[in-house]
Order: structure tokens, then sequence, then C-alpha cells
């Protein structure tokens, strides 16, 4: 009998967990090593008073493949879960649609998730063409009687296809014959608040639980995923255009080569986008006497410099304060900025060529889905002539008339203290490359001191992988598993110690490596100091033995990261 007092059942509610529901709460509570409570808070439950019934769905419109997609889409059908290895512009979609079409007839119902809220618009409007009312979408923007509608119409069983980044994983469906993971290398699908989970890996594990097939899907796979599943290769786009690569080596900066070519591509009546991987005006404001860097007083980080705001702010907990006119550590007046943001970059295009019709798309402009929907259906009628922003340009938006594309700040990106750097800078490139040259020739002009080993790998991005896992074998995923123990507390004394505690434990097992502790990369956020342990083993099971019978009360596990900072 438990020790605290129970109480009688009052009432029960209509509302239930399938037995899906409660076995993937498990999975993930024994896995990612969170309370059953906390996994069991991101599944939506059933309704007893709503009566599924999912019935056969024929489209409209059928969706004509090419022999090469029709050939991919076989290889699918035989494998439970499989990679669809696929350039940009080659056609994926084509047969994640052509797939659904053909479960759809049957009465199966498919699951398409996205990695972000960014890319849900264009693709509502490709399924809604093909599907009608039979597709919904699902996402955290939506208003609470948006989300009551298409859960009315989920749980009914009308809708057919339901598409959303993470959280529509845990959608009541049943029937589901399909899961399809777009864009599966983007890490916007593991949670960086707990419980840790990777969205991927829960719907290969949902699969499984169901017997049906799981489709990953990505123009820059990861490399767990590459050498892990069974690939489909879909080589070429179909577009005839092509895209020239221009290197400037040089740190990011509005330089007068890339004043040129928008100037030029502007005067052929022609669309642009340029990349920073920075928001505000500067990511720093340093003295240039002492060297000393703004920080924010409760995290160890320099604050960016937001110029329309007046302020330097925080992007990590928030605060912000006016943008000083003297340095606070030697009283000098020379305080300079370091490294370009998007608003800056903004302000300096808008000055050089004052003719650009220019848009910012990054967190800071895009508050809302209204905002991300017009920036985009703007940009796609022409009336944007430059669309300037961070990753979210990355994201599988097709756009249409794009013949330059601007990279800057990859260098910085391959620097990080990340053993998958260089993957995701690459894959980045690649993504952002891939935007362009949809339907005219394109230039892709990308700020970097390091052209050979871009240029490497930029057509051939398979070559990459396979000379990454020679790299990675023996010590990082995919062929060994890798933990992280997260400690945080306002006494920097306090987190170190509940850190030592766990290491002196943890050292009793000798199937699990220590690969390092100590203060976190970020030591101070938000007022709480960091610290942290990294391990890596041959099987997860040692892992989570390891850490259940070493762990601090204090501590956050997060199995399988993808973030170090």
């Amino acid at each position: 009998m438990p020790s605290f007092e129970i109480l009688p059942v009052e009432a029960s509610t209509q509302f239930y967990l399938s037995g899906l529901q409660r076995s993937i709460a498990g999975f993930m509570a024994s896995y990612y090593l969170c309370s059953l409570g906390e996994a069991m808070g991101l599944v939506t439950p059933f309704c007893r008073e709503i009566v599924c019934r999912a019935t056969a769905f024929d489209a409209s419109t059928k969706i004509i493949l090419s022999t090469v997609q029709q050939s991919a889409l076989e290889e699918l059908r035989l494998q439970k879960v499989s990679l669809l290895f696929g350039d940009t512009g080659s056609g994926k979609t084509e047969i994640y649609m052509k797939y659904f079409e053909s479960l759809t007839c049957k009465g199966k119902r498919c699951l398409f998730l996205l990695p972000e809220i960014a890319l849900t618009p264009q693709m509502q409007r490709r399924l809604e063409a093909h599907f009608g009312n039979a597709v919904v979408l699902w996402h955290s923007k939506m208003t609470k009687a948006q989300k009551e509608k298409a859960l009315q119409r989920i749980r009914s069983g009308e809708a057919m296809i339901i598409a959303g980044p993470r959280s529509a994983l845990f959608l009541p469906i049943t029937d589901l014959g399909l899961i399809v993971v777009d864009e599966e290398h983007d890490d916007s699908y593991k949670s960086s608040s707990r419980p840790r989970y990777h969205a991927r890996d829960v719907a290969i594990t949902m699969g499984k639980l169901l017997d049906i097939p799981v489709v990953l899907g990505s123009a820059t796979p990861s490399l767990s995923s590459y050498v892990k599943f069974p690939h489909v290769r879909l080589r070429g786009g179909y577009h005839e255009a092509s895209r020239h690569f221009v290197f400037e080596p040089s740190r990011e900066a509005f330089t007068p080569l890339i004043e040129e070519a928008l100037s030029q591509n502007a005067a052929s009546s022609r669309q642009a986008i340029m990349f920073l991987p920075t928001r505000a005006n500067f990511k720093y404001l340093i003295c240039a006497e002492c060297g000393y860097t703004l920080k924010c007083p409760f995290c160890s980080v320099g604050m960016s410099l937001h110029v329309r705001s007046r302020a330097l702010k925080c992007h990590y907990c928030g605060y912000s304060e006016p943008i000083p006119t003297l340095c606070p550590k030697c009283g000098s007046t020379m305080l300079e900025n370091s490294r370009l943001g998007t608003a800056e970059a903004i302000a300096q295009c808008a000055q050089a060529l004052p003719q650009l019709r220019i848009a910012q798309f990054d967190r800071d402009a895009i508050t809302t889905q209204n905002k991300l929907e017009k920036t985009l259906e703007a940009f796609n009628t022409g009336e944007i002539d430059l669309l300037i922003g961070t990753q979210m340009l990355s994201k599988g938006h097709d756009y249409h008339d794009v013949t330059l594309a601007v990279v800057l700040g990859l260098d910085n990106m391959l620097h990080q203290n990340d053993y998958r750097a260089r993957e995701k800078t690459l894959a980045l490139l690649i993504q952002i490359a891939g935007r362009a040259g949809r339907k005219h020739d394109a230039t892709v002009i990308v700020q970097s001191f390091y052209e050979s080993f871009f240029r490497s790998y930029l057509e051939d991005y398979e070559h990459f992988l396979q000379e990454e896992q020679r790299v990675r074998e023996g010590l990082y995923p995919p062929y060994r598993k890798l933990a992280r123990l997260l400690f945080a507390h306002a006494k920097r004394d306090k987190a170190e110690q509940a850190m030592l505690e766990s290491v002196s434990k943890l050292r009793a097992f000798d199937k699990v490596q220590i690969v390092g502790y100590g203060a976190a990369v970020i030591e101070r956020i938000a007022g709480k100091y960091r610290f942290a342990i990294l391990l890596r083993s041959e099987r997860s099971t040692d892992l989570i033995r390891a850490i259940k019978a070493s762990k601090h009360k204090m501590a956050e596990v997060d199995m399988d990261p993808v973030e170090f900072g």
C-alpha cells in the first residue's frame, strides 16, 4: 500500500488512451528516462462519444509518377522501415502522395510528419489539391477552436491524411496504415525539453507496434538513418535548370560581390534568398579596447544587438537592456559589432539597393502562422524580391523563381563542438541551394574559407556519408549510443557536486564510457549554473541501466542527444 491517502474515483470521462498510446508512453518513459506521466502528457486521448467510421477514400485527382518515381515507390513498399534518399526537386512529395492514395482507397489512414510548422502552408495546399477535405493539419499555432474541429475530424475517421510536426504523432488515429517522416534529418524532431524524445525514432517504434510501414525522406539524410535502414536512391531533379556555385573567402559580410549579384538578379526580374545563422542586427557587441563582450547577467553568453528596439537581447532567457555607449569594463567608447545578423543584412541591403523589396524570414519577424503564410504568399507572387532569413529558409519551401541564393556564416557552424558539425553544415548548404534554380539557372554565393570541403560533396552527398562512416566508426552514432546528463542549479557548487556524485557512481559500470564531464559549454542560463556528463556505450540498454543506478535527483537525461552546447 502507498504511504499517501487514496481517495475514491469521483467520476470518469469519455476520454481514454488506446493500448498503442499506452505502449508508446511506456516505451518513452523507459527509454528516455522520464516519468510515465510526462510521456502520457503528450498524448491526445480518444473519445468514446465519437464513433470512428473510417471509410475508403478515392482521391479525385490521380497522381501520375514517372517511371523512376514509380520504381522508387515499389521499392519502398517492400520494406517496413525505409529511407527515401531523393535529391532536391526529385519528386519525393509526389511519391508520398501516391503512397497515400493507394492506402486511403483501402480505408487506411496516413500520418505525415513535417519537421516544423514553417512547412505546413505550402504542404497543406499540395495535399488538399489531391485529397480535398480528407486532409487535416495539426500544429501548436492553431487556436483552441481549430484544434477542437481538427480533433473531431480525426476521432471520427473523417480525416484520412493527418499532417503536422512531432506533436501529430500522439493524436488519436485509428486504422493507421503508413507513417512518413519528411526531412528526417532535421533536429526539430528532437524535443529540447523533458521528455527529450526524438519523433523519428518514436515513429519507427510505433510502426513496429502497429506492423505498418514507416518511410523516412530527405535530400540530406542523417548518417544514422542511412546506415540503419535500406534506402531508395532518387537521383537528380525534375527541373532542367542548373546551379553555379561561387565561393567567397570571407567572414559574413555584405560585400561588393553580393551587392553586384543582387543588383543584376533584380535587373533580370528574378528573386533571391539570403541565409544567415544569426537573428538580430549583430550577434555580439565587443569592446575594441579591452576585448570585453557584453554578456547577459543571467547567462554566460553575449547578447545580440537589436537596433529597431534599441536593445541588447539575450536569445536564451529573454533579458534585454538599452544599448550602452560605454564599455562597462573599461569605459571605452570603442564598441564594435560582431557576426552579422538578419536585421542588419536587411538594413545594409536596403541602403545599397533601395529598389529591392526585402522581407525578413526568421523568428523575430515570423511570429504567427498568419505572418508565415502571408510572407510566403507574397514571395511566391513576386511581391518580394529578396527574402533574408535563418534556417527557416531551408525548410523545404518551394520557391518558384529564385535564381540567386546567398549563404553566409557557414564557417561558424562548421566549428561548433558537435560530432555532427560537418554533416549539419553541409546538409544545410545543400538544402538552401536547393531552394534556388527550380525553373531557371541559378547562382549560389557561399562565404566560406573551406571551399575545398564543400565542393568535394556538393554534388554527391552520399559520398560524404560514406566517408563520414569511417570517421565515426567505433566512436559516435550510429555505431555507438550516446547519453547526456544535465545538472542545473542556482548555486554553482551544488550543480557541480551533483555531477561529481553521478560520475563516481557511473565509474562502476565497465560497459559505459564517460567521454567527459564538467561545466557545460554555456555554463549559465537563466540564472542557473549547468554541468554535464557525456556517456557512450555499444548498447542503449547498458546506458539506461547505468543511468538508472547512478542518476542524481537533479539530473535530466538526454538520450541520443543532438545538441551539445
